[in-house]
């Protein structure tokens, strides 16, 4: 079974930094690509970052363009958000995805999901 397990999430002010983890488990980890979306209350989730399977390629949403960076460390089958320069309106529940094909930015193309992490960023 696969699991995703999002981690490092908290209360942040404006301007400051936070980085996500995502630990993977039950999926050989290094044939996947991986993506991060976000879910903020009331809104649907939305794409964030992608990654492909060995690290060469990333594509951001707009939105996180200059401010997060993806990673990935196969040996660790862990993926990484790092988050610069936050703003209130990245708030939002974090998840972390394996992406199954097609578009990267769908959220419909992840087939398994983590259970979120929650980000705050005060103003």
């Amino acid at each position: 079974q696969v699991w995703l397990v999002e981690s490092g999430g908290g209360l942040a002010q404006a301007g400051g930094s936070l980085r996500l983890s995502c630990a993977a488990s039950g999926l050989i980890f290094s044939n996947y690509h991986m993506g991060w979306f976000r879910q903020a209350p009331g809104k649907e989730r939305e794409f964030v970052a992608h990654i492909t399977w060995n690290n060469e390629r990333t594509y951001y949403a707009d939105s996180g363009k200059g401010r997060f960076t993806i990673s990935r460390d196969n040996a660790k089958n862990m993926v990484y958000l790092q988050m610069n320069s936050l703003k209130p309106e990245d708030t939002a529940v974090y998840y972390c995805g394996r992406f199954r094909g097609g578009t990267y930015y769908a959220n419909s193309n992840y087939a398994y999901w983590g259970q979120g992490t929650q980000v705050t960023v005060s103003s």
